[in-house]
């Protein structure tokens, strides 16, 4: 009789462990040029209307000096993908594009561990016509050195696609356009992807429904979800449903904002609900956060929506200066989340620097991989869950353009061009809006060999020497004038 009971415990505990998911689901939410300010529990904006992602930050950690890589999305999507530096890869900008098909992703360290990875939404990091150097090697017949843009052939892209790069199912485009090797009703398309048009729906609407789909087709496996919503960059679109939302007078671009936002946020919900629906809720680590700052051109001109496609997006940055394309706060800078029920604290505010670096090595850990060397963030568990109490990171560095920083404790140096430099006390009301760097040179002295030595690891090294392009020049002049 004791035997039979002891088989029977036996068995019935070995069925709930399996029936329990030993690794953890992993999620990465981006959403596209969204600034600081654009989530309502950060409490600075009282416009926006941001329900389940201030929901996701109550059942986690709101990290407040989240830091993305770089100012511009296809490097800060590459750090992303890789859990590496961009510049390992050769990339520092656009053009540098696409990542290199050798380029170790974090679904193709995940997928080995037993995970199913699927990408949705916006990739970014195939070539572009602005990938010179790569189309002067790998097509034939563009002439080095040409300043025409050629087109791309859809096979040399889709070399360089997700499908590429280890992800298993994916749903890949931005507006109308999308390549996928899955229907938005769950069924199975060609492996390799096939075209899936859709010019009448919602972008951000599409890119929801795909991630819920993805959840849907996978949930009885540990899966690596990565959701790059195309919003709120421009071209700025929304519906009804969502403008409505928004009434009252306001400039047309921020009610724009507000809405593509607002998508995203019934998009998060729709999300945790079909995690909920399958009682994965609490084995599933989400990270939020958006590929870099909000682009104000300068000037937030309220321009026509459909008469401006690359202005002012509506987002916002405040209280930081700055905005995409700077190494200031205000375009590196971003929202960030990470949310676990149950294993994570919840509604906690963390204020030591993390970067998007981090989540990469976060999820390698929670994998049961072992550890990394090759990956540049660091396992956040220990810090967000309080078991660590020491800052993640001694130092976080940029490089972009003309322009380097790197960030110390709640100092930060920054490097404009080669005759322009800063020194910031961010744990101050002044933060960027006073320069310190005559009253105290030797701190930044010593933090600029900091950053030199960063660089060393790069090809090409060292901090940019040359002048700040024009667009800098504007961006710099206007935003530290009295400095």
């Amino acid at each position: 009789m004791k035997s039979l009971l002891i088989l029977i415990t036996g068995s019935l505990l070995a069925l709930a462990v399996a029936e329990t998911p030993s690794k953890p689901n992993l999620i990465v939410i981006l959403t596209d040029d969204m600034g600081w300010a654009d989530l309502g529990i950060q409490g600075v904006e009282k416009d926006l209307k941001t329900p389940h992602l201030d929901a996701l930050a109550a059942e986690g950690v709101r990290c407040t000096s989240g830091y993305i890589t770089s100012p511009q999305c296809s490097p800060s999507r590459a750090a992303i993908i890789t859990g590496c530096f961009q510049q390992r890869y050769g990339i520092d900008t656009i053009p540098d594009v696409p990542l290199p098909r050798d380029a170790v992703t974090l679904a193709e360290r995940l997928g080995p561990a037993g995970y199913r990875c699927g990408f949705v939404g916006k990739w970014h990091l195939e070539p572009n016509p602005t990938s010179v150097k790569w189309m002067e090697t790998n097509l034939p017949n563009y002439p080095e050195g040409s300043k025409e843009r050629p087109k791309i052939p859809l096979s040399q892209i889709l070399r360089y696609g997700p499908g590429q790069q280890g992800f298993h199912e994916f749903f890949w485009g931005e507006i109308t356009k999308y390549r996928a090797n899955f229907a938005l009703d769950g069924r199975d398309l060609k492996p390799d992807g096939e075209s899936v048009p859709m010019p009448k729906d919602f972008r951000i609407d599409v890119q929801t429904q795909a991630a819920v789909t993805f959840i849907e087709r996978n949930h009885a496996k540990p899966f690596y979800l990565h959701i790059g919503y195309y919003g709120p960059h421009t071209p700025l679109e929304a519906t009804e449903k969502y403008l409505a939302r928004f009434p009252g007078p306001m400039p047309e671009r921020r009610r724009y904002a507000l809405s593509m936002i607002a998508a995203i946020d019934d998009g998060v919900g729709a999300i945790m609900q079909k995690l909920r629906a399958h009682r994965l809720d609490q084995n599933t680590l989400i990270m939020f956060t958006s590929d870099n700052g909000a682009p104000l051109k300068i000037k937030k001109v309220d321009s026509p929506i459909k008469g401006d496609p690359g202005g002012w997006d509506g987002s916002l940055n405040t209280p930081w200066v700055g905005e995409k394309g700077m190494l200031s706060e205000g375009g590196i800078r971003v929202p960030m989340i990470y949310s676990w029920p149950g294993t994570l604290p919840a509604g906690k505010i963390y204020s030591k620097p993390v970067s998007s670096l981090d989540f990469a090595a976060t999820a390698n850990a929670m994998a049961g991989l072992p550890a990394t060397p090759s990956l540049d963030g660091v396992n956040l568990m220990p810090y967000l869950s309080g078991k660590n109490t020491a800052a993640p990171h001694e130092t976080l560095c940029w490089r972009f353009w003309n322009q380097a920083a790197i960030r110390e404790g709640e100092w930060k140096y920054l490097s404009a061009g080669k005759d322009t430099e800063f020194l910031f006390n961010l744990g101050s009301d002044a933060h960027e809006n006073k320069n310190r760097i005559a009253s105290d040179p030797q701190r930044a002295s010593e933090m600029r060999k900091k950053l030199q030595q960063w660089t060393e690891q790069f090809i090409p090294p060292g901090i940019p020497s040359k002048s700040l392009n024009d667009q800098e020049k504007g961006w710099f002049s206007h935003y530290f004038s009295t400095q």
